[in-house]
């Protein structure tokens, strides 16, 4: 969902502030941007395992086939699979991993991992250890692809005031009492894991309200005030640090979203013709936002029905991020979003990569999170952390990487065996 981006932002009314999301801006544009092809398999190419479910294919490898593990340090992925495994601990033996995949096996199957992964590691050799006594790598690719796209995401700091003002004067909204989820899973299993959202009106569920409705109709208690232009990104984003004026901070957590199609604004101006693809550019689209002045932004906004409400929470823990679709809060580095049809939460993934600062770069991560872009069986978004680093970053990784995940040994050797 991103694309290289400047990064340079002035202040106003209308223009983002020096907090704004370029990332949040290049999921704008994310459906104007080109599409890179993956490379295919060369033909030479053993053919590993195939699942029916998924189409990856599997191949088993050692540690000594993973560029860069025998330096790395995954004591954050540490970290942040052991607050995966805490999920795990309520969960019957038999309960699949994922209701929607089946590669990674039951949560019954993967309680030793966890339970070494809870030994002390103070060192990252200790680190290293532990994932090679508990897993096993297995590199996975597709049937057309070895390698898939990455990008980078981060949690942006935003400034708000607790009173509206003539510049700081869109709302951050708290979830409506009348917004309703539907767990379609409960009514049929076959529809486990997919969602519905809406209201009740009268004996019948319908779907809920647009962006221009929620704004119209005051749906939702206002929890602080933004720049209109940052309270639109920080609802694509989902999250994010807010800064008020008296330095006191605090987290935007996603609470919920109105069940409604996301739209591009950028997509919206080309298909106008009042903008060219090659001026939708971040500066690009802040500039129109400026001249054609607040009634009509709000009008451009309205274009995009998708609204997302939060919650207030406090910073417990300021070197987590915010928490990912898993419940699980992102570690900086150390998770990522994957597409959920493919790939169950809180499964590990040494990924390979050339990042911005890092052209050679490898590292373990841990599955946490997903996004509307995030689509596809090898397709990443990195989450970097926050502050100015992550930002610069985060807008401007786009590369393949390759994938090899970790698994328990019982998994892995059911994945790789060869055919009978």
């Amino acid at each position: 969902m991103n694309v290289k981006l400047t990064a340079a932002i002035r202040t106003g009314v209308w223009r983002a502030s020096r907090r704004s999301s370029p990332l949040v801006l290049a999921a704008l544009l994310a459906a104007c941007g080109p599409r890179e092809t993956p490379p295919e398999i060369p033909d030479e190419t053993p053919q590993p395992a195939e699942t029916v479910e998924t189409g990856l294919l599997f191949e088993a490898v050692g540690f000594d086939a993973l560029p860069g593990w025998a330096e790395a340090d995954p004591r954050p992925a540490l970290g942040a699979f052991r607050r995966s495994c805490a999920r795990l601990a309520a969960l019957s033996d038999d309960t699949p991993l994922s209701p929607r995949v089946d590669y990674a096996g039951t949560a019954g199957e993967w309680r030793r991992a966890c339970a070494l992964s809870a030994l002390d590691a103070g060192s990252a050799a200790a680190a290293r250890e532990a994932f090679e006594a508990a897993f096993r790598p297995v590199a996975i690719s597709a049937p057309d692809a070895v390698s898939g796209m990455i990008t980078g995401y981060y949690e942006p700091e935003v400034d708000v005031r607790r009173e509206p003002d003539s510049e700081f004067s869109q709302p951050l909204r708290a979830r409506p009492d009348d917004l309703l989820t539907a767990d379609l899973g409960a009514f049929d299993e076959r529809l486990a894991g997919q969602r519905i959202v809406g209201r009740a009106e009268g004996r019948a569920f319908i779907p809920y309200r647009s962006r221009g409705e929620i704004e119209a109709q005051d749906a939702g208690t206002p929890l602080a005030w933004g720049r209109p232009i940052d309270v639109f990104f920080l609802q694509i984003q989902g999250s994010g640090r807010l800064v008020w004026d008296d330095g006191a901070t605090a987290r935007a957590a996603f609470a919920a979203h109105n069940g409604l199609p996301y739209t591009s604004i950028g997509r919206v101006l080309i298909d106008r013709g009042e903008m060219d693809l090659s001026d939708a550019s971040k500066d690009g689209i802040e500039a129109w936002l400026e001249e054609a002045g607040p009634a009509t932004a709000r009008a451009l906004f309205n274009e995009n029905p998708r609204y997302a409400f939060f919650a207030i929470e406090p910073l417990d823990d300021p070197s987590l991020g915010p928490r990912g679709a898993a419940g699980i809060s992102l570690t900086p580095m150390a998770s990522i979003a994957a597409d959920p049809a493919f790939h169950p939460f809180g499964v590990p993934v040494w990924l390979q990569a050339s990042l911005p600062d890092a052209p050679t770069w490898a590292g373990l991560v841990v599955t946490q999170d997903t996004g509307g872009a995030i689509t596809g069986p090898l397709r990443a978004d990195l989450f970097y952390g926050w502050g100015d680093t992550a930002e610069r970053r985060a807008g401007s990784t786009r590369a393949q990487a390759s994938w090899t995940v970790l698994l328990p040994v019982e998994i892995a050797e059911r994945l790789t065996a060869p055919p009978a």
